[in-house]
């Protein structure tokens, strides 16, 4: 029997950004609760000295993506003002 396969952080962003998202869609976005819920077990653990060299790299998985969502929805709100100034 073959185990299910773990969701990545990283497969559940290309997922979402596959859908072809509007900006409004990409500003509103959040991680699903599962991977939120992972993100503030690893944080936790860190914390407590408690993290693997699996679990520390899964951590910087979810701060690399945190960090280029931020940038992507600071772009999006960018882009939205400017066609806003436009009309």
């Amino acid at each position: 029997m073959q185990a299910t396969p773990v969701r990545s952080v990283f497969s559940e962003i290309t997922d979402f950004l596959a859908t072809n998202p509007t900006p409004e869609e990409i500003i509103a976005y959040h991680l699903p609760d599962d991977l939120q819920a992972r993100a503030h077990e690893l944080l936790e653990l860190n914390g407590e000295g408690a993290l693997t060299d699996t679990g520390r790299e899964e951590m910087l998985d979810f701060v690399r993506v945190e960090e280029m969502m931020s940038l992507l929805k600071a772009k999006m709100k960018l882009k939205l003002k400017r066609a806003s100034e436009w009309q």
